[in-house]
């Protein structure tokens, strides 16, 4: 039985006022200035309205019912040019990014801001961060059995294949996998997993030792998480550097690959099985009603069930652009040759292709971008703290990756156009605290199918970017556990793994990347 969903103060229906896909009316190929957007966002927060939500005169007219007209005259054409052997109409350009402009559904940002911030202030200090030996190093079972069905098939494919670290390898690393931020913590790692071996609290640790302790192990059976996280104590669990193991088109697809995206959609983003989704990955043909019902339905949702969705359609539009844009394009005896298949994207975001999916996917993905930017941004005060090392070993190393952490975090508090979490779970207590255990409960089950995922190197990217972006959500929901923290000493409200750390930056830089990588697709289909 479904929840309902929790409706916020001034708001009549738990429905928020866009969906998905909607097109801005009068704003999609305007650009404004930065400033000028920042006075748009502080005027329409000051109209009384829903926090975080767009007013019908930005969102535009429900799609469901109306699509846009660059989109419906080349759907048309490219109909009719294919039926007569024709070439696809409109540029290649266009088609693919037409309607990725303008204000986002559900918030007060739009495409341009995220591009320039993104592309020109964050991404580069963010992809040298995570090149540093604390963020490149992910501690992962690739060996976990899958929970939901009978599969031990693994893929044969070279690219599929993920190289661990030898336990040399990773710098600062001990043999406990507990986290801990100072070198200090470290040290009695291993002690204290012993105590909770045996069950019972060595009084010859410390106080302050024995505390911390009893703070981990509270922190790992916390209801907080949003992600069933692997036990990293197993002896089945290691070390594996991301820089050595990228995210790329290994050939993992078919019926296999789609197995696990059908089972995340169908049975965990709160669709009933009587609404069909308008055009499945890599699957030709929409339903009766060319997506009607689908888009009537997910309209008709409240913002967070609709976001949920949102989030998910954002993360698998952004594994596909990495997956186009580091495609293997030459295999010879002298060497591999990786880069950008446009025609790989074009089959994944072109308009006329994907029958109109292709701008909403990408939107979604800039909607998710806007989520994890705003997660990045509330947990500044956690790693602000003097005492908060990442450590490896090498003080001076450790040093300079936690400015240079601290920089980007301060980075992220500029961005003018926030999303506004406060939308989320509002309203009645009881009602909103049932449906944030349920978008719990769903979320913690995609965590599981990743393990279902034959190719050991797309599950080991999908295990690292829904626990990063569960981190991401378990941050913005402890607001004020976060405010709340000492400056110095443990905090026992909120915490964070080093597992969790890691994960979540990562995770953030993929979805910044894809940002990147989309202004790359432009220019290459630019000149075709």
């Amino acid at each position: 039985m479904r929840h309902a969903c929790p409706r916020a103060a001034g708001s009549s229906n738990g429905a928020g006022p866009a969906q998905p896909g909607a097109r801005a009316r009068g704003a999609s190929h305007v650009r404004s200035s930065p400033a000028g957007k920042s006075q748009a966002a502080l005027r329409l927060a000051g109209r009384g309205r829903r926090p975080g939500l767009v007013p019908r005169a930005l969102a535009g007219p429900a799609q469901t019912r109306a699509m846009s007209r660059c989109h419906l005259r080349w759907l048309l054409l490219g109909l009719l040019g294919a039926a007569a052997g024709q070439p696809l109409p409109g540029s290649a350009e266009q088609r693919c990014f037409c309607q990725v402009t303008g204000y986002l559904d559900d918030c007060t940002c739009d495409v341009e801001t995220i591009d320039t911030f993104n592309n020109n202030k964050l991404f580069p200090r963010l992809n040298k961060l995570l090149e540093s030996d604390y963020f490149r190093h992910y501690k992962v079972n690739l060996k976990k059995p899958c929970p939901f069905w009978n599969d031990s098939s693994h893929c044969g494919i070279r690219d599929c294949a993920v190289k661990p670290c030898a336990s040399n390898e990773v710098p600062g690393v001990t043999e406990s996998a507990s986290f801990k931020y100072s070198e200090e913590a470290s040290k009695h790692a291993g002690e204290c997993e012993e105590a909770k071996r045996l069950g019972a609290v060595n009084q010859s640790l410390s106080e302050e030792t024995q505390r911390s302790m009893l703070q981990w192990t509270q922190h790992e059976d916390s209801s907080d998480n949003f992600c069933e996280a692997d036990d990293v104590e197993s002896p089945d669990a290691e070390y594996v550097d991301l820089l050595l193991n990228p995210e790329c088109y290994t050939g993992y697809k078919g019926p296999e690959a789609w197995k696990i995206w059908n089972s995340i959609y169908e049975e965990n983003c709160f669709k009933p099985r009587t609404i069909k989704r308008p055009l499945t990955p890599l699957a030709s043909g929409k339903g009766d009603d060319d997506g009607n019902s689908f888009y009537t339905w997910l309209e008709g949702l409240c913002v967070e069930k609709r976001a949920f969705y949102k989030l998910i359609s954002g993360l698998h539009a952004s594994i596909n652009i990495h997956l186009s844009a580091r495609y293997l394009l030459q295999d010879k005896w002298l060497g591999t040759t990786w880069g950008h298949n446009i025609t790989e994207f074009q089959h994944r975001f072109d308009e006329v292709l994907t029958q109109g999916e292709g701008s909403k996917r990408l939107k979604n993905m800039y909607f998710l971008y806007l989520i994890e930017l705003r997660a990045v941004s509330k947990v500044l005060p956690f790693f602000e703290r003097p005492g908060l090392q990442l450590f490896t070993g090498n003080k001076n190393r450790d040093t300079e990756t936690k400015n240079q952490l601290l920089e980007i975090l301060h980075l992220t508090k500029s961005f003018p156009l926030h999303f506004d979490e406060n939308s989320f779970f509002a309203g009645n207590k009881k009602e909103a605290a049932k449906l944030k255990e349920e978008f719990k409960l769903h979320f913690r089950n995609i965590s599981r199918i990743m393990d279902c995922v034959g190719c050991l190197k797309c599950r080991l990217w999908g295990k690292l970017q829904i626990e990063g972006l569960g981190t991401a959500l378990k941050i913005l929901f402890s607001q004020k556990l976060i405010e709340n923290m000492p400056e110095s000493g443990p905090s026992y409200g909120f915490q964070l793994t080093r597992q969790e750390v890691v994960s979540f930056f990562n995770a953030f830089g993929r979805i910044a990347t894809s940002v990147k990588e989309l202004e790359n697709f432009r220019n290459l289909l630019r000149n075709m």
